[in-house]
C-alpha cells in the first residue's frame, strides 16, 4: 500500500466515524435527507461515485487522481446524475407496482411495505427491470458522453463548462462496446439484480445504496481493464 492508500482510508473513515459514534449528527443526517432528498442524493452520488472512479483508477493505473483525469467536474456530473437517478428510482418504484396490478398482480403495491417474501422479490426485481431497462441505456450514455467532454477539455472546470459537442462525441462513441459491454453485460448482470437490492430496502436507503453501488462498479470495472 502506498502512503496515498492510507491517506484516502483515514479521510473515509474520518468521515463515517461521527455517522457511528454520535447519536446526533446520524438524526440530523437522516432529518436533513428526508427533507431535502434531491441535495442529499446530489451529495452522495458526487461523493460516493466519484470516489469509485478514483479507486478505479487507482486499481488501474496506480494513481487516484492523475492530470486530465478531472475529479471535479466528474464529480458535478456524478451529483447532477444522480438527482436523475433519483427521480427515477421514484417513478419506477411507484410505476412499476402499478402497472403489475393493473397486469392481475393485486398486492405488487402493498406487498412493497411488508416484511421480505418471494413476491417482494419479484416486485423489486421488475423494478429494476424496469428502470434499467427504460432509463439506464440513456443514463449510461449520457454519462460516456460527459466523461469524453472531461477528458477532452483535459478535466478542468473551465473546460468543463464549455458546451458539449454532443453530436460530434455521439458520432465517435465506440458503439459496439456500448452495446455489446455496457448493454448487454453490465445492466442484465450486474444492474439487474444489485438494483433488485436497492428496492428491498427502505425507500431513505435507496439512493445511499444506489451511491454505493458507483464505488463497487468502478472497482469491478477497474479490474477488468487490468486483466485485460
Amino acid at each position: 500500500m502506498k502512503k496515498s492508500d492510507f491517506i484516502v482510508i483515514g479521510c473515509v473513515i474520518v468521515c463515517l466515524l461521527p455517522f457511528f459514534v454520535s447519536d446526533s449528527v446520524y438524526s440530523f443526517y437522516k432529518t436533513f435527507n428526508a427533507e431535502h432528498g434531491m441535495i442529499m442524493s446530489f451529495l452522495k452520488f458526487a461523493i460516493l461515485s466519484t470516489l469509485g472512479e478514483c479507486i478505479g483508477l487507482r486499481i488501474s493505473a496506480g494513481v487516484y487522481n492523475r492530470k486530465g483525469f478531472g475529479i471535479w467536474p466528474r464529480a458535478i456530473v456524478w451529483g447532477i446524475l444522480g438527482m436523475g437517478i433519483s427521480m427515477a428510482m421514484t417513478i419506477f418504484a411507484n410505476g412499476v407496482p402499478a402497472f403489475l396490478k393493473s397486469m392481475g398482480m393485486e398486492n405488487a403495491t402493498s406487498v412493497m411495505g411488508e416484511s421480505l417474501s418471494w413476491s417482494k422479490v419479484f416486485v423489486a426485481f421488475c423494478i429494476s427491470v424496469g428502470m434499467n431497462t427504460i432509463f439506464a441505456p440513456v443514463f449510461m450514455t449520457l454519462h460516456k458522453i460527459t466523461d469524453t467532454h472531461i477528458l477532452t477539455h483535459g478535466g478542468t472546470l473551465a473546460g468543463f463548462f464549455t458546451p458539449i459537442q454532443m453530436g460530434e462525441i455521439m458520432a465517435n462513441l465506440n458503439w459496439r462496446v456500448q452495446w455489446n459491454f455496457v448493454f448487454k453485460k453490465t445492466i442484465p448482470f450486474f444492474w439487474f439484480p444489485a438494483h433488485t437490492i436497492t428496492f428491498l430496502l427502505p425507500g431513505d436507503m435507496r439512493v445511499l445504496f444506489a451511491a454505493l453501488l458507483g464505488v463497487v462498479l468502478g472497482v469491478l470495472l477497474a479490474i477488468a481493464t487490468h486483466k485485460k
